[in-house]
């Protein structure tokens, strides 16, 4: 029963619960970290990358998703560690948790007994869309409730070996799909409003190519 704070947390020690049970997050994968990360310090930005890499494939894998839909959806993952004292004792090892929202999510969605496979026909319920004037600070809010933006497409803005090219011309790329994109999954109108999000060079570091589109819409 992870709650939004935990979410940001690097290590956790919550009690487990049956998956029958009500819970907000279920773990799907755990190991070992690789060799060349053994000796790396409990803060450093490699397991930041490590995680994306690693918890974010196997999330799309065990949810049924592919990589556009994983980041439109209001399920999120986390990684956890060993906790610091721990971690100077030599444990060197993850757990990867599917968890109902995110950091940023007033509560986290209680989860069915397993999300294996959950997005490989996703009900409305699983959707990310927001319900405010601003996709960058409303809350995401599943689809299914009231809702004024609605995440339909993504976009890469680069490939994965690219250096970063800059704030400016991430967005400027995100802004011009984006407009494209949306006006085509909304029948190409005549007025239309469409956002996009677009991620930071620390995002880049960790692995992360694409920026989503959100089409204005209550449907």
């Amino acid at each position: 029963l992870l709650t939004p704070d935990d979410v940001l947390q690097r290590s956790n020690a919550s009690k487990t619960v049956d998956c029958d049970e009500r819970h907000t997050a279920e773990t799907f994968a755990v190991g070992d970290l690789p060799d060349e990360l053994q000796d790396e310090d409990f803060e450093s930005p490699k397991l930041g990358a490590f995680a994306y890499e690693t918890c974010g494939s196997k999330f799309e894998t065990f949810l049924g998703a592919d990589e556009s839909l994983a980041m439109r959806t209001v399920l999120s993952w986390t990684m956890y560690r060993p906790s610091e004292s721990a971690w100077s004792e030599g444990a060197r090892w993850y757990r990867c948790d599917a968890v109902g929202g995110g950091p940023n999510s007033a509560t986290l969605l209680c989860l069915p007994d397993s999300t294996r496979g959950l997005l490989q026909e996703p009900d409305a319920v699983w959707l990310a869309c927001v319900q405010g004037r601003s996709v960058s600070t409303a809350p995401r809010v599943p689809c299914s409730r009231r809702h004024t933006f609605r995440a339909v497409t993504t976009i890469k803005v680069g490939k994965p070996d690219d250096e970063y090219p800059g704030d400016a011309a991430v967005e400027e790329r995100t802004r011009g799909f984006c407009s494209d994109s949306v006006a085509a999954w909304l029948g190409y109108p005549a007025n239309y409003s469409f956002a996009y999000t677009w991620f930071t060079e620390l995002d880049w570091e960790a692995g992360n190519r694409r920026s989503v589109c959100w089409a204005r819409t209550d449907q």
